[in-house]
């Protein structure tokens, strides 16, 4: 029988943070999670200067032994529009390998962790848990993604639920194929849809190239992306063929959630919150956000995890990412007819003013959000 005071299920991003940040709090904490790390993600993979900033990390220590891609300007347009392509002249982003970091992560949060184990059973065992039969545990903490089986254990139905559907790729490019891609490493390519549902990116890491879509409206999902790799083709931006298959995920958007958050010995953090930004789906930063607040939260609650003692997690997710109903960019797109957002789409995304100012400073890098700080009476920076 294994006990411990915190037990974390997924060893992503946000749970690993959550117990990087425990780590000097005196609190015995353990990470379950069903892969053996490293292990492949499908995601973008590009994460802000404040992310590093959270998690005190020093991009040329990071870089000698793994992939980071700096990068300094993005190119923007609707599918078959103009490009609009703007230029920061120093990094504003990193483009990172999932499988390098997110086992990073888990290698220095200090916790115990049970590698290539899915949680099978949880059940209340008077205050605390009893997970798989054999781990006992005070707290737990859902880090599992969009299908986490905590969430789904605290009532979460992924079934019924409006989320967004990816399909993407990243593979590393042989010579004759960086030969023929025009894609620039510091200049990521984004390109959305007519109805403003979704978009497509292109982006490059070195020799490794990602390649995905995603949209709100799933429906015909991999004909929206057979049609956006002919684009790519038909602009010239990979003339070779892709012989892997587009892997799928899904996840919710900030603005759909309706997950509970918190419970008696209870906590979700990151996908399994359903806290990816409402307008890029973006997840690293409110994944590791939430695993930072989660933390702060626990450290105060002082071993005692009821649902009144926990329910300042709630109050520190609305005060750091706002209200979940109040995206006007979604409502709006939500209202207006497809005709009429390709129409706006069009025009605002052919300016320059627009792409740079709305779409990539407050919607995909937040520039106008400093680095989480935790208050100075908590030992999580200790």
């Amino acid at each position: 029988m294994v006990r411990c005071d915190v037990l974390i299920v997924g060893g992503g991003p946000a749970g690993s943070s959550c117990a990087w940040a425990l780590r000097d709090s005196g609190l015995d904490v353990a990470i379950l999670d069903k892969r053996r790390f490293p292990r492949d993600k499908v995601c973008g993979g590009w994460i802000t200067p404040a992310v590093l900033d959270e998690l005190q990390i020093d991009p040329a220590e990071y870089a000698q032994r793994r992939v980071i891609q700096s990068i300094t300007g993005f190119r923007t347009s609707y599918m078959r529009g103009p490009e609009i392509e703007s230029d920061y002249s120093q990094p504003v982003s990193y483009g990172i390998r999932r499988c390098e970091f997110d086992e990073f992560l888990l290698r220095r949060s200090g916790a115990h962790v049970f590698e290539g184990e899915p949680l099978a059973s949880v059940e209340r065992a008077g205050d605390s848990w009893l997970v798989n039969g054999r781990i006992h545990a005070g707290l737990l903490i859902g880090a599992g993604g969009h299908f986490c089986p905590v969430a789904r254990f605290a009532g979460a139905n992924a079934r019924t639920e409006t989320a967004v559907a990816a399909q993407e790729i990243e593979f590393e490019m042989n010579p004759s194929q960086v030969a023929d891609c025009s894609i620039q490493g510091e200049i990521p390519e984004l390109f959305f849809c007519a109805d403003m549902k979704g978009y497509g990116w292109c982006f490059r890491k070195g020799n490794f190239l990602n390649i995905g879509l995603g949209r709100l409206d799933p429906r015909a999902l991999p004909k929206h992306v057979a049609d956006f790799l002919r684009f790519l083709k038909m602009r010239g931006k990979i003339v070779f063929d892709i012989s892997a298959s587009m892997l799928g995920h899904g996840y919710l958007l900030y603005q759909e959630t309706r997950r509970k958050m918190f419970d008696d010995g209870l906590l979700l953090i990151g996908d399994a919150a359903g806290l990816a930004y409402s307008q890029s789906g973006e997840g690293i930063r409110p994944a590791i956000e939430s695993g930072l607040l989660a933390a702060e939260t626990v450290i105060v609650a002082k071993g005692v995890y009821t649902k009144e003692k926990l329910a300042g997690y709630g109050a520190r997710i609305k005060a750091r990412f706002g209200d979940s109903k109040g995206d006007w960019s979604t409502a709006i797109g939500r209202q207006l007819p497809p005709r009429c957002m390709h129409s706006i789409a069009r025009v605002l995304l052919s300016s320059r003013w627009f792409p740079r100012r709305v779409v990539l400073d407050q919607w995909f890098l937040h520039r106008n959000e400093p680095a989480l700080r935790v208050p100075s009476y908590s030992p999580l920076h200790s």
